[in-house]
């Protein structure tokens, strides 16, 4: 049996951080702090060493983007943080994303599926809603088109990873993306593994970003039709 996630809890109001906690204690998901804001939550994650942040967007003293960032860039093996938002367009959501989070959730999620959520991004993956994430990046990478640039390791992808990326930057789970380009769940988990590695990202969210702002995708665009077969 697999090891219980490890999480910390940051937010200001202490009703949520309990509600949070009893939903996550139900599914075998341990808290194993509480912040009320971005420093405490800096504290928590150097003292507790989490797999998992669930971290508030707005706070006093410290909000939770720069809390994002501090953690992300002082630890060798960060953990990964998921934002929390009362509203699916907060402008700080997409710079969250840009400073390494793996996605974001609203705050009247379901228990379910905040418990899923923790597993999904402990396990590696992003949360890549595409009824939301993908607005969100649309938004606000279009103010940026203007200063899109290309990112210099584009140029190691093959022209499938490229395809891949293309696909996965628009929201794409691993099976749309196996039906997408008629190819095993298990052969889209080595593309997106090998495309991650080769650009130096983290996980997808950062591929999502990365792919809006040098360019690879613009906001608006139409997606590309089936894809074709490749063969393995």
């Amino acid at each position: 049996m697999s090891q219980p996630v490890r999480v910390v809890i940051a937010d200001d109001q202490q009703l949520v951080r309990t509600g949070f906690r009893l939903i996550l204690a139900r599914h075998r998901i341990e808290v194993v702090a509480e912040a009320a804001d971005g420093a405490q939550a800096v504290e928590a994650v150097h003292r507790t060493h989490p797999d998992v942040v669930l971290m508030d967007i707005r706070m006093p003293e410290m909000d939770g983007l720069e809390a994002t960032r501090r953690i992300l860039a002082a630890n060798d093996s960060p953990p990964r943080v998921i934002v929390l938002t009362t509203f699916d367009l907060d402008r700080y959501v997409y710079a969250a994303l840009r400073a390494g989070a793996s996605g974001f959730l609203l705050k009247d999620i379901s228990p379910e599926h905040l418990a899923a959520a923790v597993w999904q991004v402990q396990s590696g993956d992003a949360l890549l809603a595409p009824t939301i994430t993908r607005r969100l990046v649309e938004r606000f990478a279009a103010r940026q088109e203007a200063d899109a640039s290309p990112h210099a390791d584009l140029a190691t992808l093959t022209p499938r990873e490229l395809e891949v990326l293309k696909a996965l930057a628009r929201g794409r789970s691993n099976a749309e993306l196996a039906t997408l380009f008629q190819l095993s769940e298990a052969t889209i988990k080595t593309h997106v593994t090998r495309i991650l590695t080769k650009l130096n990202l983290r996980d997808r969210a950062q591929a999502v970003v990365l792919a809006y702002e040098t360019g690879l995708i613009t906001p608006g665009a139409a997606g590309s039709g089936r894809a074709t077969r490749e063969s393995g």
